[in-house]
């Protein structure tokens, strides 16, 4: 038996952290780490809405997940609960991993606490982890101009607070005195918490934040004081996007689908950039319709970015089904005539349906438990 894993009990494993921090490479790294080692881990992806870009993701690798929508693990705390025993009966997965909504805080009160108290016979809470990107984590914390409101900014700090373990993701983006001011910057915040540095797009550094994941058991504490009028304040300013469309037709025109998906964000993006608006993080899939194995993937998490490939596909597609999450300051109205008319441009000359699409800010958060303090 692998040493900190116990078989009478699920280990559950949450990796938060504010929108576009590397969550779900990192959540696929630790899966590949766990397999190389013997052991299986099966998901949770966490959104406001749905059709995920995560699960796809997720699902492109071959890994058990489930997905919980209509809002964050603390709201839906018993759908949580449920999709966790569905994975154990249908899989039994050495661990359970966690993804809640990157714009949500406030979750060792509202989901760690419950589920040590009410659940305790059967999970085994793992230490708190919080990933951040460096750059944007600068911009939070007065080491460079902001890009997102104050507003905005306060959810990003209570999710630094309640950290166990911090997480500096995507270290190649900084140079080594960037990289200790931040550290200086974070522990000011995070006082209590580990802080770690990697980079799990080239898999660096991930080793130490993994073990302590694997054996690891939480004793973090509820946050001291959080505002909830803030919190609903900050979550409502942020512009809600996801979208599905199938482009092409069978045996019709093949084209390629990781430059039309770059090219659908990059118009999304320079839309946004004209009009002020700042992304918190859009991401994409465009996949062989049928084969939803065969993907390209990309993303940005700044106005500022170009978009980063992350898979590509191999061959030219004649169908392909598009997915677009997107989450910006900005009215989701403002969002969906970006969507929509990047989608129509791109695609032109092609057979194109929208097949889904919703905007919506989030709802003020109404967790179905919270404790201050530890069972």
């Amino acid at each position: 038996m692998q040493a900190g894993v116990d078989r009478a009990k699920s280990r559950y494993v949450m990796i938060g952290g504010f929108l576009g921090a590397g969550k779900t490479t990192s959540i696929i790294r630790f899966a590949e780490w766990l397999a190389a080692r013997g052991l299986s881990a099966g998901l949770v992806t966490n959104d406001q809405g749905g059709g995920l870009v995560d699960t796809a993701l997720v699902r492109a690798r071959h890994l058990p997940v489930e997905e919980i929508t209509g809002g964050c693990f603390c709201c839906r705390f018993s759908s949580l609960v449920e999709a966790a025993e569905s994975l154990v009966q249908d899989t039994a997965p050495d661990l359970l991993v966690a993804e809640p909504v990157g714009s949500c805080t406030d979750l060792v009160a509202t989901v760690s606490l419950p589920l040590e108290k009410i659940y305790g016979d059967r999970f085994t809470v793992a230490p708190v982890s919080v990933v951040v990107d460096p750059l944007r984590a600068e911009r939070v914390l007065g080491l460079a101009t902001a890009s997102l409101s104050e507003h905005v900014a306060y959810i990003y700090r209570k999710q630094l607070e309640e950290a166990e373990i911090v997480v500096i993701n995507k270290c190649e983006l900084v140079d080594a005195r960037r990289l200790l001011r931040l550290r200086e910057a974070l522990a000011a915040v995070a006082p209590n918490a580990e802080i770690l540095e990697c980079s799990a797009r080239d898999g660096t550094g991930l080793e130490p934040w993994f073990e302590r994941m694997l054996a690891g058991v939480s004793r973090a504490a509820a946050i001291a004081e959080i505002d909830y009028d803030a919190y609903a304040h900050g979550e409502s300013l942020l512009g809600w996007l996801n979208a599905e469309a199938r482009i092409g037709e069978a045996d019709g025109t093949e084209f390629d689908g990781t430059a039309m998906l770059v090219e659908i964000l990059a118009r999304v993006r320079e839309i946004l950039a004209r009009s002020g608006h700042e992304i918190a993080h859009m991401k994409g899939t465009l996949a062989v319709e049928g084969d939803p194995y065969e993907l390209a993937a990309a993303n940005l998490v700044r106005t500022s970015d170009a978009p980063a490939v992350s898979h590509r596909l191999a061959e030219p597609v004649d169908i392909g089904r598009l997915l677009v999450n997107l989450r910006a300051e900005a009215a989701p109205e403002v969002l969906e005539e970006a969507v929509r008319t990047s989608i129509e441009a791109v695609a032109a000359g092609l057979p194109c349906t929208i097949l889904h699409l919703e905007h919506f800010r989030p709802g003020r958060p109404v967790p179905t438990h919270r404790l201050a303090g530890r069972p």
